[in-house]
């Protein structure tokens, strides 16, 4: 079982009341006016007005009270929306800008949304700002952003294209000049995240284009491996030349492997998973969760094709994902809050009905009895109603395989 694709061959003192009929003018009773002339202190005369018009009052406060936070709402929006998101564009570019993304997130009109997104293109390219800086890129993928969110798949598709495009063309032929090793970086990185944006609009439900999609991973996934070497011959050391993340790669490698995963190639997906795991340094949650996407590959690794390349025996595999689900769950022991989240906990669970799997596999049923219980308890703890009703599932085979025996 996975968070992401769960197998079924293997799935972490009161107060004294005050009295106030001392403040109200003799004469006055519980259907009276107050007086017309302030008499007393604020507060008193706010207490009176409470005493004789208790809803009318709490209605006034509460108006009072919305129209502040919405004086300061407004301020702050002004200020963190509308002048801070844009300070990095000259005011001819922000200008079109802020119609584009008014027709973006508030009215949603692609039409309306992609003419001042031109605009604000073709004034950037007027006034000679970079076409691959992070600003005019960012411009051109929001308008990708905002054709997925009008389901227009295709046309988004199309848009990320040119940009990929667009990027290899200038590596070609400007890539290799000296003074460009940081452009050249940056411009790199850039391609590796629109291939694996594409990818997953290439596998949506709408598109379904899966080789595609296996394609602009591929790619994404070979990129990476060849310019870490070529930093690596090089002695590239710094982290701020706009090169991936440690994390940033290991999400391609990820993706890759989940991709092969759900296409029932373990073979491929566990070395992606091993390396992804490389990546997740220090340990985390998410580390845990990929120990045990790797424990899951490796039980259902296929036989080898190929005589001249045999693999470990199958008690082998599954006797090496248990080690992997083991380690998840030690991972996942050592995360202490705020750094512990819920996908430490779901880890536990799915590591442990693993582990369950894995017994039953290898026809140890007392132990897989054991981890399944253990499986149930934490995922009814949690909520994870799938998880329960799998290790049910388990428990119920174990019986069912006593009962005929």
């Amino acid at each position: 079982m996975s968070p992401q694709a769960p197998p079924r061959t293997p799935l972490c003192v009161p107060t004294q009341q005050r009295r106030c009929q001392s403040t109200i003018p003799r004469g006055l009773g519980p259907q009276s006016r107050p007086p017309t002339k302030s008499r007393g202190s604020f507060t008193r005369n706010v207490r009176i007005l409470f005493k004789h018009y208790p809803y009318s009052m709490t209605a006034a406060f509460f108006t009072i009270g919305c129209g502040i936070a919405g004086l300061f709402y407004a301020n702050y929006f002004y200020r963190n929306y509308i002048i801070g998101a844009f300070s990095a564009f000259p005011e001819p570019v922000a200008k079109e800008l802020r119609k584009a993304l008014y027709y973006t997130n508030m009215s949603l009109e692609p039409k309306n949304a992609v003419k001042y997104y031109k605009a604000a293109l073709r004034i950037a390219d007027e006034i000679g700002m970079d076409p691959f800086s992070d600003e005019v890129m960012g411009i051109k993928i929001q308008v990708a952003v905002m054709l997925e969110k009008a389901q227009k798949y295709q046309r988004a598709i199309d848009v990320l294209e040119i940009m990929k495009s667009d990027c290899g063309r200038w590596i070609e032929m400007f890539g290799e000049k000296e003074g460009a090793e940081r452009k050249r970086t940056r411009v790199l990185r850039r391609m590796v995240e629109l291939s694996v944006k594409l990818a997953e609009l290439y596998r949506g439900e709408y598109v379904l284009e899966g080789d595609r999609a296996e394609a602009s991973l591929e790619w994404a996934v070979e990129t990476i491996l060849k310019e870490q070497r070529r930093r690596s011959k090089e002695g590239v050391t710094s982290e701020d030349d706009g090169w991936l993340s440690d994390e940033e790669m290991g999400g391609a490698f990820e993706a890759l492997a989940h991709f092969y995963e759900e296409d029932n190639k373990h073979d491929l997906a566990a070395p992606l998973f091993l390396q992804a795991i490389t990546f997740s340094t220090p340990a985390n949650c998410h580390t845990a969760v990929l120990m045990n996407n790797l424990s899951i590959s490796l039980a259902q690794h296929p036989p080898s094709s190929d005589p001249s390349t045999p693999l470990p025996s199958r008690p082998q595999l599954i006797t090496n994902a248990r080690q992997w689900a083991l380690k998840a769950l030690d991972i996942a022991a050592t995360i202490a809050p705020p750094a512990r989240t819920e996908e430490c906990d779901l880890g536990c669970a799915v590591a442990t009905h693993n582990l369950g799997e894995f017994a039953e596999m290898l026809g140890e049923k007392e132990e897989a009895r054991k981890r399944y219980e253990e499986a149930r308890s934490l995922a009814m703890g949690m909520g994870f109603v799938e998880g329960v009703q799998r290790s049910e599932e388990g428990l119920r085979r174990l019986q069912e395989r006593e009962g005929g025996a």
